[in-house]
């Protein structure tokens, strides 16, 4: 009789620090990202998912207590994976809209940014309105795209990947390329293939404000999402984030 208390009250104990380490696992979280937004979000030469929002969210995730897996997803879909349940999360300089607030759920603000224009050299132009009779292209879906679209005599192009429109722009089939200000600084004067090519005008004409995008109603994963980026902000850990890719 002895012995069987023993033992049922090993298998006990053991029963207990399986669940104990099963609580004890963090969640991983499945968050996608459409890595062709340098500095943001890229594939660097290794084939690794880099950039600003890769260290923060992976940041995000040790203060908060959660464990993620980037997936690398196209654009275009990238809000219908989170809508099916294919990914947890989005985090790909995504910016906080009204509009986009009525499908999702968003994190606080993490990074400020604006739309800007870049324009062959040559270019005349001072700001977008100027471009009339002129395509100007921008990736699909984003808050640059919509900005073309509001200017009158103004043609919008859109391409799957921001990079295409640059390729268009040194090929003369478009006039001038609107998009996030990090991106437009590394295509307009750090990549060596466009820095004698392109540039910038004016400043951003728009504000805005990045937001990590959950599942509408996905409240338990928004607040651990949310404790991560205060502690991240608290702690300023991004500054650090800031000063390796938007610099």
């Amino acid at each position: 009789m002895k012995m069987k208390q023993v033992i049922s009250s090993l298998t006990l104990l053991l029963t207990m620090a399986v669940a104990g380490q099963a609580l004890a696992a963090p969640k991983v979280v499945k968050v996608a990202t459409d890595a062709t937004w340098p500095p943001m979000e890229m594939v660097d030469a290794n084939k690794n998912i880099v950039g600003f929002d890769i260290d923060f969210m992976k940041a995000v995730a040790k203060e908060g207590g959660f464990a993620v897996e980037f997936k690398n997803s196209a654009w275009d879909g990238i809000f219908a994976g989170v809508e099916s349940g294919q990914y947890d999360a989005i985090i790909s300089s995504v910016t906080i809209t009204e509009e986009r607030q009525k499908k999702y759920d968003f994190s606080l603000p993490y990074l400020d940014a604006g739309q800007i224009l870049v324009v062959p050299k040559g270019e005349k132009a001072g700001k977008l309105a100027e471009l009339v009779g002129k395509k100007v292209g921008a990736q699909i879906g984003t808050t640059g795209a919509f900005e073309v679209k509001k200017n009158k005599g103004v043609e919008l192009k859109t391409y799957d990947e921001v990079g295409l429109a640059f390729e268009d722009m040194v090929a003369g089939r478009i006039g001038g390329v609107v998009c996030d200000e990090p991106t437009a600084i590394i295509y307009a004067l750090k990549k060596k293939e466009y820095a004698d090519k392109f540039k910038i005008v004016g400043k951003a004409f728009t504000k805005e404000a990045y937001g990590i995008v959950v599942k509408k109603g996905d409240k338990e994963l928004l607040a651990l999402i949310n404790k991560g980026i205060k502690a991240v902000k608290a702690k300023k850990q991004d500054g650090a984030m800031k000063a390796q890719w938007l610099k």
